[in-house]
């Protein structure tokens, strides 16, 4: 599992402490075959011919048995060429009738594996989605990732491989068991005597493979986020020199890896040889007493060697089973590893009747008595820093088209209180109201369709221009984003490019300067052209010309919307209609620059250390 990671942000201002090793509860190894048989259900026919074809090929293989019994008794013994050849004729035409039906087996089965694994992908994902920022800021998203790829990888290859042939050696046990007995019962009693001793350890040893394999998964799971981690923060680990400790830490981490799978491959060992040791044994034991029987004549030579032959595919079939039993443990522990996934409750509640909003929407918002901390979110494990609430009792009306400015420390709430107008997070009390109707009878996807954000850390994804600037509205033209892009003075440094706004920006978009990327989100933000926009500082990352064109573009784009701007520079709020000076999450003073100069002594000392700090670099 993850190694504590003490201080994980949940935004700018407030940081929050958790237990990497807070995960969601385990699953009952039980629900594991009912929730892959649920992703085959829509495959039954498929399913249903791979067992088919897997019956008929098993069948044949056993029906060799009695070629060998006619081989020997009505060929060799009897010297009789032309009955030898029509046995061998038969032979050659059940093996053909095998290989067709492993064919068609295999392909089903191979086919069926690939598809489970992408719907099971497609399943978690889609649920991944719906799960809010608190549940990420809980679990590592590199430990995510290493369920979403490897088990679901591991499952593929099971339902595909593994199974398929622990079912074909299951029949082949069975059937060989009948047509030994068909041919001696007091050699098939023999057989039947060591079956526990061989079904024995695969049942002790497996159930300890799937737990190990589990274990063995969590340490691959916390090895893929330090991975994770480390090479997207890879300036971070340079800049500091902080490769040598980084190794020391992979090392151990792969070490872990390592001790994890020992218990697991020594496990393994003991059941495949202890189970082929048993098989053989079992073996010569009945050879002994068979041909003893050849001897005194109570059998054939033929129906001895049709039972060694049955016998011997017994024992292949229950060998190929102790050594696939591991892999479909190892499967179970995948499985239960994605059932925690997708069986995490959505912690952000939908109304049971939604409403809808008037349109066309004006952007009133009403915060009303707004209570929240972050450890008050049920079964998050998430616990603030102070004992105190991030937003308490905070209370404001906010018109529509006005524009708000957020003022206060690190850790005033600021960010919170973003999150929580886009129901990131539930509240522990009190109301907030869009045009009059409290957003948690909203969808989530009506809700934040009402918003366009520009945060202070841009995000921009590993693809084109255009698609990063069309995230905001996915139908857009090209004409549209360009018109958008001119207006966040993005244009200018975009067609400078080779490709010009097809140009790939590279993961995070490294191929950016930190303004070029603002510049792209706020483009994103004009372009979607909702009723309300949240700016965490959208001028932060500029230059002093940039942010002059930047400025110039925002106050178009604010025209008509009801703004929030979290502010940290005086010249952002200036020209606020409205400032809210908040502190550890209280309305202290609210009013214009010139009012809150006046009453507020907490804001004027803002503003003074901001104006003598923008006047040094300025200088």
């Amino acid at each position: 599992m993850s190694q504590p990671d003490p201080l994980i942000s949940t935004g700018k201002n407030e940081r929050v402490t958790h237990d990497a090793n807070s995960l969601p509860p385990p699953v009952a190894e039980r629900a594991v075959l009912p929730w892959i048989g649920a992703f085959l259900k829509p495959y039954r026919i498929k399913v249903v011919a791979a067992i088919i074809f897997l019956f008929i090929g098993s069948l044949a293989w056993l029906s060799l048995g009695q070629g060998v019994r006619l081989i020997v008794d009505e060929g060799f013994l009897h010297d009789n060429g032309s009955r030898l050849n029509e046995i061998i004729l038969l032979v050659v035409a059940i093996t053909a009738l095998s290989s067709s039906a492993i064919f068609c087996r295999f392909y089903l089965m191979t086919w069926l594996g690939e598809r489970v694994s992408a719907d099971i992908r497609l399943n978690v994902y889609d649920h991944l989605l719906k799960l809010s920022p608190g549940f990420y800021a809980k679990l590592r998203t590199g430990e995510v990732i290493s369920r979403f790829t490897a088990d679901s990888t591991l499952l593929q290859s099971v339902v595909g491989s593994s199974l398929s042939m622990a079912l074909r050696a299951s029949v082949t046990v069975i059937g060989g068991i009948v047509m030994m007995a068909m041919t001696s019962l007091k050699m098939t009693g023999l057989v039947l005597l060591a079956v526990p001793m061989v079904l024995g350890p695969i049942f002790f040893f497996g159930r300890k493979v799937r737990n190990l394999s589990r274990q063995s998964q969590d340490k691959v799971g916390e090895l893929g986020a330090y991975v994770d981690e480390t090479l997207h923060e890879i300036h971070t680990v340079q800049a500091y020199s902080h490769e040598n400790q980084d190794r020391l830490l992979f090392n151990a981490r792969v070490e872990s890896v390592m001790h994890a799978a020992k218990g697991r491959i020594k496990y393994r060992s003991i059941l495949i040889s202890l189970v082929m040791f048993l098989s053989i044994f079992t073996i010569a034991l009945v050879t002994w007493v068979g041909a003893r029987d050849v001897m005194s004549g109570n059998i054939t030579g033929g129906e001895l060697s049709a039972f060694m032959f049955y016998a011997l595919l017994v024992a292949g079939s229950v060998a190929t089973i102790s050594e696939v039993i591991g892999e479909i443990q190892r499967a179970a522990g995948a499985a239960e590893r994605l059932i925690e996934l997708i069986e995490t409750p959505i912690d952000i509640p939908t109304a049971s009747e939604v409403a809808s909003l008037p349109t066309p929407v004006k952007g009133d918002l009403n915060l009303k008595k707004l209570r929240f901390s972050y450890h008050n979110i049920k079964e998050s494990g998430l616990t603030p820093f102070a004992e105190d609430d991030v937003i308490r009792e905070l209370s404001v009306h906010i018109k529509p088209g006005q524009r708000v400015a957020l003022v206060g420390a690190s850790g005033a709430g600021k960010s919170t209180l973003f999150e929580l107008l886009q129901r990131f997070y539930v509240l522990n009390s009190g109301a907030i109201e869009l045009d009059g109707i409290d957003i948690s009878t909203l969808s989530l996807q009506t809700l934040r369709q009402q918003y366009a954000l520009v945060p202070q850390e841009s995000v921009i994804f590993a693809t084109s221009v255009l698609e990063n600037v069309r995230y905001g509205r996915l139908d857009a033209s090209e004409a549209e984003v360009k018109q958008a892009c001119i207006a966040a003075r993005a244009d200018e440094f975009i067609t400078d490019f080779t490709d010009g706004y097809h140009t790939y920006l590279g993961e995070r978009g490294v191929r950016l300067s930190g303004g070029q990327k603002q510049r792209i989100a706020i483009a994103r933000a004009i372009l979607a052209d909702r009723p309300i926009l949240l700016l965490d500082e959208a001028t932060s990352a500029l230059d002093a010309i940039s942010e002059q064109k930047v400025k110039q573009a925002l106050d178009s784009l604010m025209v008509n919307k009801t703004t929030l701007i979290i502010a940290h520079r005086l010249a952002t709020v200036i020209n606020a209609d409205r400032i809210l000076v908040l502190d550890k999450g209280q309305l202290i003073a609210s009013g214009t620059h010139t009012e809150l100069m006046q009453t507020s002594e907490l804001y004027r000392q803002f503003a003074n250390l901001q104006l003598l700090t923008e006047t040094t670099v300025s200088s």
